[in-house]
């Protein structure tokens, strides 16, 4: 069975917005578990625009599932990088970060040669943290992450998530059938490679099916399809229905 981690980003979202207290994302991961989460996903941003400091280490202590921690390895980001190893997390997911950005906008470039990424990498592993690099499904990426040591890749789903849009799924469509060849070409090279795969990004209720097929895929991390059905319904019914899509 696929592991679905929640992220709930925009639970903060919505907190930050008034600069109050409520909605608690602590109270939210407890309530996504409750509904069936296998793992908590949160993005500390540098400029901490929704989950703050204090909600990392309150989610450390209270997460029953796997804390994933999502952050970008550059330079900049050296206080979120500490904090991380601070509390050490089950999983940290390597993504890129632009601070003009709604949200994360493509895949993480990496190079053998990056001296700063392999350093965050193996001050992780020397924690006994998974780390998963978040990049575009590209082959010749997998084979990096692999390389500089990464123990998972999260494919970034969104240019699919959005050919799936304008196609309204139809399998038919030759974008839609690009996007999907250039996932499945990625998670063949997981698996030839044997590094675990994830996926994220755009994945919501009526696409998440046609994801499960990838090879050996072994978790998928959502949060604002999750998030917005919330408000409608309650986080740990919104969770039960992404489980329930999830199924084969």
């Amino acid at each position: 069975m696929i592991k679905l981690g929640v992220n709930i980003d925009h639970v903060a979202t919505i907190r930050q917005a008034r600069r109050a207290a409520e909605p608690d994302p602590v109270t939210a991961a407890a309530l996504a578990e409750l509904g069936g989460a296998d793992g908590i996903t949160v993005h500390l941003r540098q400029d901490r625009r929704h989950i703050q400091d204090r909600d990392v280490r309150l989610l450390r202590q209270t997460v029953q599932g796997v804390l994933n921690l999502e952050l970008a390895p550059h330079e900049e980001s050296s206080s979120v990088f500490a904090l991380g190893c601070e509390i050490v997390p089950d999983q940290v997911c390597l993504v890129p970060e632009h601070r003009q950005e709604l949200t994360t906008e493509g895949g993480l470039r990496i190079r053998t040669d990056d001296t700063r990424l392999r350093q965050v990498i193996d001050a992780f592993k020397a924690k006994h943290v998974l780390v998963s690099l978040f990049i575009e499904p590209d082959p010749s990426t997998v084979a990096i992450a692999k390389a500089i040591g990464a123990d998972a890749v999260e494919l970034h789903t969104g240019s699919w998530a959005t050919a799936w849009a304008a196609c309204r799924g139809r399998q038919d469509q030759p974008s839609l059938r690009h996007e999907f060849a250039r996932l499945q070409a990625a998670a063949d090279a997981a698996a030839q490679a044997g590094i675990k795969l994830h996926a994220g990004h755009g994945i919501n209720y009526a696409n998440v099916g046609d994801l499960l097929g990838l090879p050996l895929l072994r978790e998928l991390n959502i949060g604002h399809a999750i998030v917005s059905r919330a408000v409608l319904v309650g986080l740990d019914r919104a969770v039960r229905e992404m489980k329930q899509a999830m199924r084969p």
